[in-house]
């Protein structure tokens, strides 16, 4: 950004004193904003060439130069105090700041620019939506957060975000049938693996939930389905105590049998184990306790003397 010397002696006779020292002010305040623009202070700079640039309009041909250098500068400055506000995610006030640098490079004849921040204009409102939504969501609003990534999706259909956060704004309030429609929208972005999980989570979670206030049968058929979304042995060992818990045997063992095999080194794999080989043995399936006793026993459970009782 270069500054202006004014030979200022010299233009006295030419534009007059007054005009002259007006010059010189309005040079003064150019230089002040290139100065401040070197120090990064955007804001202050900006300030100062429209400053300059207002001083300068009422002073004829000395002063076309100046009007030219400062019409150059502010699209720019403005474009990057615009930026800036978008990076500390006031999305609002860079909508503002984006809108008025279009329109002033527009005016100042400054395309590039003009073009940028009409670019920046649609994505700022995406963003500035999407914060909205992604801030009702942690105040636990729900249907306000499905509503507002419903409008970010109306401007971007493919956003990742917004498909995401409404799949888990739709499964915290327990609507899966439409979590798992937008599943499918998911995976033509190739956020499908993301989005089972978030699916596969809450059920899981939810199967939890359903165990503790004794609803078993939820609790089994929230747990399996969970295992469809999302790979997760607990899904088996929830299914396997609320099956118990039915006194259905022998479903407890198939879950239970799958939750040792799919997390062998699981800190209460033992003890399940030898859950298993009890249950067994209470199906009068000796063989089948006696291989389940003896796993439980390779987990340092003492079952000998269950092992010995059966082999008998």
């Amino acid at each position: 950004m270069r500054k202006f010397i004014l030979a200022i002696v010299a233009t006295i006779f030419s534009i007059g004193i007054a005009n002259a020292q007006d010059l010189a002010t309005a040079t003064e305040r150019y230089n002040q904003g290139a100065n401040a623009l070197t120090i990064g202070q955007k804001a202050e700079a900006l300030k100062y060439f429209q400053e300059a640039l207002g001083m300068a309009k009422g002073l004829g041909a000395e002063a076309e130069e100046l009007v030219a250098n400062c019409k150059k500068a502010i699209p720019g400055v403005m474009l990057s105090v615009a930026k800036e506000a978008y990076n500390k995610k006031d999305f609002a006030e860079a909508l503002t700041k984006f809108t008025q640098t279009q329109k002033t490079a527009e005016e100042y004849g400054n395309k590039e620019v003009a073009d940028e921040a009409a670019q920046l204009i649609p994505q700022t409102k995406i963003a500035m939506k999407l914060d909205s939504a992604e801030q009702t969501f942690k105040e636990n609003k729900y249907n306000e957060a499905i509503l507002a990534y419903k409008e970010v999706l109306q401007l971007d259909s493919v956003n990742a975000s917004a498909i995401l956060g409404s799949i888990q704004a739709l499964c915290k309030k327990g609507d899966f049938d439409e979590a798992k429609k937008m599943l499918d929208l998911a995976k033509k972005i190739g956020q499908g693996e993301n989005a089972s999980k978030v699916i596969g989570t809450a059920l899981l979670q939810l199967a939890a939930t359903n165990l503790q206030k004794g609803k078993f049968a939820d609790a089994i058929k929230k747990a399996l389905d969970a295992d469809n979304f999302v790979s997760n042995p607990k899904a088996y060992q929830i299914a396997g105590v609320a099956a118990l818990k039915l006194k259905n045997n022998k479903d407890a063992i198939k879950y239970f049998s799958k939750y040792i095999q799919g997390d062998p080194k699981a800190r209460n794999a033992g003890q399940i184990a030898l859950q298993v080989g009890a249950l067994y043995q209470g199906e009068k399936n000796k063989a089948k306790a006696i291989e389940y006793y003896k796993i439980a026993k390779s987990y340092g459970i003492d079952t000998q003397k269950y092992i010995d009782a059966l082999s008998k």
